[in-house]
């Protein structure tokens, strides 16, 4: 890393100083200013402890003003409304990271324009050329992999490494859909006398993509690259707890050569996203969050009769049967609880064990949760970085408080935690906890919590945990460990979920459909089928002789 010194005379100018250049050298790096000299470099002093500098400088222009984060005709914009602004918080430091402009009906309009004008000239284009424009935009994506990643870790409070492989999962999902896109086609059937009937599979139009803040630059790439593959263009709104990382994709699809307003970024909460769902210009809304919220959005879009693709929440069941391979098993337990904080829709937090290995089991999970690093996200490290944000982290511990007071037994964790290092004394950090002892009908075992707490509880036979397991109202996941393959499948078979795990958890190639049953949401994000929620098909019939008419 390499700092830039002119003449400063303060620490202030210094700071102001690195700000400015290394914003420079990025967008020279990109292209931008070409001719200019280069500026005067020297190493650091020291390494730097984190990227946290680099990230918050990716917010600011050149005049050190932040930049807007809403993206829309090719640009970023400022809203034109002057709603107040939120603040953004950094998790791992509990500081404030950035601004959040909200869009109002002006904007939001303003940017669904500009998808349907682009959707005319997208819509026109062949498959391949499509892709060739989506395949850029994976390249780009690759090339800029650590930068996006520093983002999401700076905006959302994941580690570093899991940072990472999400952007490398929204960039293979755009490769995957790249790959689609020259494939899409309909039928022909042939009629009697030589007539013959055909379909075609067309694009719906604007598409409204509405995130979620546990996976922002994912799920913008999971719902975008199917909806581009086919021909439509997208008004995205991410979270506004994290704002950030969209608006880089939405630039990115732009240098890769998409036309102006085919990805669009508009920022706001539940305002924002109910001008776009009663839009008159939009197609169809595709949403990922909660329970609550997916409903009101079925509600809005069906005053339109639009369709959805909803990603809602879970409480989702793992089954460890005694003849599991008990390593395995353990290490599933973990990936089931604990990737990002315990933030993760189908994360499988009521674990049911076996009555026989019930005691080795919990020695073992409670031994391995207690071994995870906790600390700045930024460092490769760290495997469990800051929650979300200060309301979420006392919503969690309130879980925990609430499960003790119903009989369980915190077996270790579920409490505040302070990093060594004084940067991050306001951070929103717990320890992973283990409960245990817990029954069906506490409070921690029926709601979806969403942080880092896993649920043990034991079972007897398989018809009892099945019962057991589907005794909810959601359907997101379900995962089952056994060396058995005749009872993984019969279990599989029985479990009400969509997206269900034998022997491994958590486990999304962007080539296999994922989504639920039940209130845990309707159609699929990635897989070939997901092309069918993003077009619609036409029949048309050819006559090929005289027309037999009754009149």
């Amino acid at each position: 890393m390499l700092f830039c010194f002119n003449e400063v005379t303060s620490l202030r100018d210094i700071n102001l100083h690195i700000v400015f250049c290394s914003y420079r050298l990025n967008l020279k790096k990109q292209g931008h200013f070409d001719n200019a000299p280069e500026a005067r470099c020297v190493p650091a002093a020291a390494p730097c402890r984190s990227s946290r500098g680099r990230g918050k400088v990716r917010l600011l222009g050149l005049s050190g003003r932040q930049r807007p984060l809403n993206f829309w005709a090719g640009k970023r914009r400022t809203s034109q409304e002057k709603c107040k602004k939120e603040i953004v918080y950094e998790p791992a430091t509990g500081q404030v990271l950035c601004h959040l402009e909200p869009c109002g009906a002006l904007d939001v309009d303003q940017a669904v324009k500009a998808a349907k004008s682009a959707f005319g000239h997208w819509s026109k284009m062949s498959g391949m050329e499509r892709a060739r424009i989506m395949i850029e935009a994976a390249h780009i994506i690759e090339s800029r992999r650590e930068e996006i990643a520093e983002m999401e870790v700076v905006n959302n409070g994941k580690s570093i490494t899991e940072a990472r492989l999400d952007v490398d999962s929204g960039r293979l999902c755009i490769e995957y859909y790249a790959g689609l896109a020259s494939t899409l086609a309909g039928q022909h059937v042939q009629l009697p006398g030589g007539s013959f009937a055909y379909t075609r599979r067309e694009p719906l139009g604007v598409c409204v993509g509405i995130g979620a803040w546990n996976y922002p630059f994912q799920i913008a790439a999971w719902k975008s690259a199917p909806a581009l593959a086919c021909g439509n263009s997208m008004v995205f709104k991410p979270s506004p707890v994290t704002p950030v990382t969209a608006v880089m994709l939405a630039e990115i699809y732009a240098k890769a050569g998409a036309p102006e307003g085919l990805f669009n970024v508009v920022q706001g909460s539940q305002h924002t996203g109910s001008l776009l769902c009663h839009h008159p210009d939009v197609a169809k809304v595709s949403f990922t969050g909660s329970v609550s919220t997916g409903k009101k959005i079925m509600e809005m879009a069906s005053r339109g009769v639009k369709p959805v693709t909803l990603e809602l929440g879970g409480k989702s069941p793992l089954l460890i049967f005694q003849d599991s391979d008990l390593e395995n098993a353990v290490r599933g337990a973990l990936m089931a609880n604990f990737l990002s904080q315990g933030q993760v829709c189908s994360n499988g937090t009521r674990v049911f064990v076996q009555k026989d290995i019930l005691p080795e089991f919990v020695e073992e999970v409670v031994k391995r949760t207690q071994a995870i690093e906790i600390g700045d996200p930024l460092l490769e490290s760290t495997r469990m970085g800051a929650l979300v944000s200060k309301p979420h982290l006392e919503k969690v511990l309130s879980f925990v408080d609430q499960a003790k007071k119903e009989g369980a037994t915190v077996l270790c964790g579920g409490e505040l935690f302070t990093p060594s290092d004084p940067k991050l004394k306001g951070g929103y950090y717990m320890t992973p906890c283990v409960l245990g002892d817990c029954t069906d009908d506490m409070t921690c075992v029926k709601e979806e919590i969403f942080g880092p707490v896993m649920s043990v509880l034991s079972f007897e036979t398989e018809e009892e945990v099945l019962y057991r397991a589907n005794n909810t109202t959601m359907g997101l996941a379900a995962g089952v460990f056994t060396r058995d393959v005749r009872r993984a499948h019969r279990v599989v078979e029985n479990l009400k979920a969509g997206s269900c795990f034998i022997n491994n958890y958590n486990i999304t190639p962007v080539e296999v459909p994922f989504g639920g049953f039940k209130m845990s949401g309707i159609g699929r994000e990635n897989g070939q089928v997901t092309i069918e929620h993003y077009s619609q098909l036409k029949t048309v019939f050819v006559e090929m002789g005289n027309v037999d008419s009754l009149f």
